[in-house]
């Protein structure tokens, strides 16, 4: 028996792969990166709608407020939200190192 060596194709003799699809590969790239481009566009677009509050289905208020939001919603200072814990008006649920402050308790001290 002796070893014979399958012919070799026109494309393995000039270093050129068959194209498998019906596009130039410039026109390919380009029309990927125009996909590309789409998608990341589509992703910008909808960041900005959503803004920077995570919603949570069938929630319709912010469970838990920040120092700073607190001091934007009252006008107020940090110093002063430290007093109004000192004197009980607001009670601080602390969250590993973070400090936030319950709806409820937000909501009880906009009434007073």
């Amino acid at each position: 028996m002796k070893n014979t060596v399958p012919p070799k194709d026109d494309f393995m003799t000039n270093g050129a792969m068959p194209m498998l699809f019906p596009y130039e590969p410039e026109q390919f790239w380009k029309q990927i990166r125009g996909i590309i481009r789409e998608e990341v566009d589509k992703g910008k677009r909808e960041e900005t709608q959503k803004g920077t509050i995570y919603e949570t289905p069938g929630l319709t208020y912010k469970p838990l407020y920040k120092m700073t939001e607190i001091c934007t919603i009252f006008h107020v200072t940090k110093p002063t939200i430290y007093d109004w814990i000192k004197h009980g008006k607001l009670k601080p649920v602390k969250i590993r190192s973070r400090v936030y402050f319950l709806h409820n308790d937000i909501q009880q001290l906009l009434k007073s």
